[in-house]
């Protein structure tokens, strides 16, 4: 049976696998863990849930579908991908997969700061997506961690929802061409604090700043290494594809927020289908 591998475990990933066995395919998917979706705390803008859904639920429930239809879950690390005599081999640090065609659904990595409290307050008060969890934060004080493109784009959605937006830009300089309404603080930050929620954000000089939210915006790179190696063509950090999710190589797909756009769960899904079923086409011919 042909094989369609999968990398990348998040909603484009496990859509993907979805739509392959269902069109008669052994679909493999290959995951390092759940990405942006594991991490948030509400989701109330996807279709069919009448009340919010955590992240970690809806994914496990993408999990347990794609593997009752039978689709290969692997928890490991992709090592690299390389052209064999028929599609490609997959390389892991678990061993070596074969592949009529790979789908690069790897999403696009947040950058993580090394600031003490962020990964104790995921979900409660620190977000890594303000077009997600602006509402949640409607009239109240929040900030924004990080100094490039991708930290003023976080902001712009913030300021016309939240009381007061402050961009923290960690000790660098300020952006140029500021939105209308953001304040800037250079300080250097030494800690996300607070009791059960974000309270405030503490400054290596001793004071802090009051905000209920901080969201982190340090940027997207890195997603398109494997296509990048592959002699994929790229746009930025963003893998270009057809509507089809095609890309310049034969065999080759990507889906979800590797590909940019809108990096939501319901663009994810729908891109994970349609990679799918070109692929599938693919392998056919």
């Amino acid at each position: 049976m042909p094989n369609i591998v999968i990398i990348g475990g998040g909603p484009a990933g496990l859509s993907a696998a979805i739509y392959a066995v269902r069109a008669g395919m052994q679909a493999t998917v290959l995951y390092k863990d759940g990405g942006a979706l594991a991490k948030t705390d509400k989701i109330e803008n996807y279709f069919g849930f009448i009340e919010p859904v955590s992240g970690a639920e809806l994914l496990e429930r993408g999990q347990k579908q794609a593997e009752r239809l039978g689709a290969v879950l692997r928890q490991t690390e992709v090592t690299g991908i390389e052209y064999a005599a028929q599609g490609f081999t997959v390389k892991t640090a678990d061993g070596v997969f074969d592949a009529d065609a790979v789908i690069l659904a790897t999403g696009s990595p947040r950058a993580v700061p090394k600031i003490e409290g962020v990964a104790a307050f995921e979900g409660r008060g620190v977000s890594y997506c303000a077009i997600c969890d602006a509402f949640f934060y409607r009239g109240k004080d929040v900030a924004v961690l990080g100094q490039g493109e991708y930290a003023l784009e976080e902001a712009r959605v913030l300021l016309p929802v939240a009381q007061s937006v402050t961009l923290l830009t960690d000790g660098s300089e300020a952006p140029a061409d500021l939105p209308d309404g953001l304040r800037v603080e250079t300080r250097k930050v030494s800690a996300i604090e607070g009791d059960e929620l974000v309270s405030r954000v503490a400054f290596a000089e001793g004071e802090s700043l009051r905000v209920s939210g901080v969201f982190i915006a340090y940027g997207t790179a890195g997603s398109g290494d494997f296509a990048r190696k592959l002699g994929a063509q790229l746009d930025g950090t963003r893998i270009k594809t057809n509507a089809d999710g095609s890309t310049a190589v034969p065999g080759l797909f990507a889906a979800g927020d590797c590909t940019g756009g809108l990096l939501q769960v319901a663009k994810a899904v729908a891109d994970g289908a349609e990679a799918a079923m070109s692929a599938v086409k693919f392998v056919r011919k």
